[in-house]
């Protein structure tokens, strides 16, 4: 079972998508990766599901990716006396950790770290941005604020602090425990929510400590200023634009997603571009033309994959909106522009050996017309690599990894399959050829182009490059 297109679907599992039928028929409609959105839902649930996936990779031969994506701190106002309030432009309004419900007046903030972060003309935000209040004084246990934008406010809403960098770890209890669930579980993907700085990268490594790829959701305008040592530390991005709208304006948000997937690709590192993708579909079996706009300028922009969230974790049409996102990327890339986008945007290779062999494996599959680009693979370096160079012919990940087939899942242009270590070069050749033929990729006569690393077997060791033509009978 192969996909026809270079863009993977990452896909959110909730209530609308838990059943075996369900996962199944997501993943045949094109789905390669399944979120576990522990923002929500008891760990009994997302083993359930986690189970559900593995016993679908069992049925269909093929590696699928689980990510869990932790909630991270959630900073929300207190309760109100007597319900909702209006706040009005102009009014003063006072956020404090006075632990008693609020009125018109005032509320309770329970986050002592927000105010030690605050200074006179800081802006806080409320329900998703909806109301704007500007600091006019403030100390370690109270913000005086004045009304900016007013409207509606009721009880326990979010607040977010854009511009201001709070001294909060991206790691509450609850995501140490959640972690430690999903990599006893063994998931192949953790999204690290509310990253600020580099080190917070560091604290999750230290963690984590290999056992599952790290991906960095960029969210905070803080993350923004730090993006390089950010990508560098990662093992993966995700362009969070939910919250990074909410923080930021919007015209800025088309500039970031793109400048974000250009660092992440230069890097080498698997880029995810999320939220409201194709929102419409939560309740309508068609999206907007604009929301197919949307998803395809991620697919121009190079993404490695693009995120559906609500549409199928608690949407009407699950399987229409995978379907569909599926028939705009293979849309996309059939658009000879896209070839050219790939091309001119290509990064200048490192001077290492991985990087010589990518590039030319590459050049030398354009010359001769190869059915596919083998790339043997311990760690996933070697096939990263190779999809960094965005070749115009698909590539085979051969591991004889589980965890590396899997995680290879998530990147771009790669079809990932377990092969066990070649034991000379012959059997490396034959082996190649034979799953480029099994997993339909080439024929007879046709040729494929294969890298790999000699002592086979050695992570981070690629350095060889062989042409082979399938011959009958092999």
């Amino acid at each position: 079972m192969r996909r026809t297109r270079q863009t993977k679907i990452l896909a959110t599992l909730g209530p609308a998508t838990s059943s075996p039928e369900m996962i199944e028929k997501l993943f045949m409609a094109g789905v390669d990766v399944f979120r576990l959105n522990f923002s929500h839902g008891e760990k009994a649930d997302h083993k359930a599901r986690f189970d559900t996936i593995r016993a679908l990779e069992d049925k269909t031969g093929r590696p699928i990716a689980i990510l869990l994506d932790l909630q991270g701190p959630k900073l929300r106002i207190g309760t109100f006396k007597d319900g909702p309030i209006e706040l009005q432009e102009g009014a003063k309004f006072r956020l404090d950790l006075e632990d008693k419900p609020g009125d018109q007046d005032r509320v309770r903030l329970p986050h002592p770290e927000i105010f030690k972060a605050l200074e006179a003309g800081t802006d806080l935000l409320l329900d998703d941005g909806r109301l704007r209040l500007m600091v006019d004084a403030c100390d370690k246990d109270h913000a005086a604020c004045t009304v900016v934008v007013g409207g509606t406010l009721s009880e326990r809403k979010g607040v977010n602090v854009p511009g201001v960098v709070l001294p909060l770890s991206p790691l509450t209890k609850k995501d140490r425990e959640d972690l430690d669930y999903g990599l006893e579980l063994g998931v192949d993907w953790v999204a690290l929510s509310f990253v600020q700085r580099p080190e917070d990268m560091q604290e999750a490594h230290d963690i984590v400590q290999g056992r599952a790829g790290l991906m960095a959701k960029l969210e905070k305008p803080a993350a923004i200023d730090k993006l390089q040592e950010i990508v560098e530390l990662s093992d993966a991005i995700m362009v969070a634009r939910g919250d990074l709208g909410v923080e930021m304006p919007p015209e800025d948000v088309p500039v970031l997603q793109r400048n974000i997937v250009r660092a992440a690709r230069r890097e080498g590192k698997p880029v995810v571009v999320a939220t409201q993708m194709l929102e419409s579909m939560i309740d309508m079996p068609v999206p907007t033309r604009a929301e197919a706009s949307d998803v395809a300028t991620a697919v121009y922009d190079g993404a490695d994959a693009v995120m559906l969230s609500a549409e199928t974790a608690v949407g009407e049409y699950p399987i229409e909106t995978v379907t569909i996102m599926n028939r705009i990327i293979e849309r996309v890339q059939k658009d000879p522009y896209y070839r050219e986008v790939m091309q001119t945007g290509r990064h200048a290779p490192e001077q290492t050996t991985a990087d010589a062999i990518s590039v030319a494996a590459r050049q030398i599959a354009d010359t001769i017309d190869a059915a596919a680009i083998v790339a043997y693979t311990t760690s996933g370096s070697t096939a990263l690599r190779m999809a960094r160079e965005r070749p115009n012919r698909p590539i085979i990940s051969l591991t004889p990894r589980e965890g590396t087939a899997r995680k290879m899942a998530l990147v771009w242009g790669v079809h990932s399959a377990r092969a066990p270590d070649a034991n000379d070069l012959d059997d490396m050749m034959q082996t190649a050829m034979h799953q480029a033929k099994i997993d339909g990729f080439a024929d007879i006569d046709d040729r494929i182009v294969i890298t790999a690393g000699v002592p086979f077997g050695t992570p981070g060791k690629t350095n060889l490059l062989r042409i082979a033509r399938l011959q009958p009978g092999g």
